[in-house]
């Protein structure tokens, strides 16, 4: 897919400054070095709210930001960030890994460790390498920065397999939101295997900071499939430290929520076009279904169909996969009813082929991005969800990711 140009026009953002840099921690793996801790830190206390994966199996970093937020959601400070190591499947020493990187990083930022958050992202089954963990820390607490450098460096030292680094910002007001996010395996619904940290000088309320995210991840990072895999580590985070005067209530929510939405929406789509492998883009609408619900469980069949995404990767107008997958999506439809439109061109009407050009839609299929939209007759609900194809390197990236 296209390289996205990272935006250098970022508002102001009061409060907030951030660190990266490459403590070292690939190379422990005895992988090549590169840039691998970041830290995000807020000169004063900050609201928090965060939507966490939905996978049984958690990370420590996960357990332990949940037991921190629940303690005291209108007080962090900061948010640490480490790859190479996603610290998940560790056990009692993962957790105690977890808890002593978030005490150096307080005390070095003169807070309390309950106020610090940690994010890990990376292999399954290691452990952090402690030594070059407390290291970095020192450094990163002795960089921290302001710029928009700062932040352009942070979102390149979350990554993973990504290619390039998500970076988003949006206004309200005299406000600033700016968000980061790593992304590109591993990336299904509920959540997608991501890291996002969104900062905001807006003073917003817990509660509603969290009522609003969850609004915002549910019609963004909650629909959007790479590969139809959830991860250990997922965490969407959202920090609001006031700094800038505007107060966000329940007379004006409904457009920071908007501003909010946006933000994570330009996040998530920038992670399925740099999913692992991806060629082409794919809109997918579900249009004429009874419910959103059912319309969004229709939409993940298809989105996650190896067969649809290999058509996708190969360029095959291939529609009858697409039925197909919507057919045992384990929701009542009647496929005489069934439409189905690749861009503007419409394929199949009342379950069966049109007569269309097959030269035409092969077209439509080979293009880099493609908006595919299946009606199924029933009611007025809609859902949009935004996937990928599923390509050679796809395997190959997944084939050797730890070796």
């Amino acid at each position: 897919m296209p390289l996205e140009i990272l935006p250098t026009d970022l508002p102001p953002l009061r409060g907030f400054r951030l660190g990266a840099l490459d403590a070292g921690l690939y190379a422990h793996f005895g992988k090549p070095t590169r840039p691998d801790l970041t830290l995000i830190a807020s000169a004063s206390d900050c609201a928090a709210a965060a939507v966490f994966t939905t996978n049984l199996v958690k990370a420590a970093p996960v357990l332990l930001d949940q037991a921190h937020l629940a303690a005291q959601p209108s007080a962090m400070r900061a948010v640490l960030i480490n790859t190479a190591s996603a610290n998940a499947c560790t056990g009692e020493r993962g957790l105690a890994n977890a808890a002593q990187c978030a005490a150096w990083v307080a005390e070095a930022l003169g807070c309390q460790k309950e106020q610090v958050l940690v994010m890990s992202t990376g292999v399954i089954g290691t452990h952090l390498p402690m030594p070059r963990m407390q290291a970095g820390i020192e450094q990163l607490v002795q960089s921290l920065s302001d710029s928009p450098e700062a932040w352009s460096a942070a979102a390149r030292a979350i990554m993973t397999t990504d290619t390039r680094p998500k970076l988003a910002y949006a206004t309200f007001g005299g406000a600033a939101l700016i968000g980061i996010a790593k992304g590109a395996g591993m990336i299904a619904p509920n959540m997608a295997t991501m890291l996002s940290v969104i900062a905001t000088d807006a003073h917003i309320a817990p509660d509603l900071l969290q009522a609003m995210l969850r609004r915002a991840v549910d019609r963004s990072f909650n629909c959007i499939v790479v590969d139809g895999d959830m991860s250990t580590n997922d965490t969407a985070l959202v920090m609001a430290n006031g700094m800038s005067g505007v107060r966000v209530d329940e007379h004006n929510a409904a457009r920071f929520g908007a501003a909010l939405t946006e933000l994570c929406l330009n996040l998530a789509q920038a992670i399925v076009r740099d999913g692992e492998g991806v060629t082409k883009f794919i809109t997918l609408h579900i249009t004429g279904a009874r419910s959103v619900a059912e319309a969004r469980r229709i939409g993940n069949a298809i989105a996650t169909s190896a067969l649809v995404k290999t058509a996708f990767y190969g360029g095959d107008p291939n529609w009858g996969r697409i039925l197909a997958a919507a057919g045992r999506a384990d929701v009542p439809l009647d496929p005489a009813r069934l439409a189905l439109w690749y861009n503007d061109l419409q394929l199949v009407a009342e379950g069966a082929p049109l007569n269309y050009d097959e030269a035409r839609a092969k077209l439509h299929a080979q293009q880099r991005e493609l908006s595919v939209r299946l009606d199924l007759g029933l009611g007025e609900a809609e859902a949009t969800l935004w996937t990928c194809d599923l390509s050679h390197d796809y395997v190959s990236i997944n084939g050797h990711y730890r070796t």
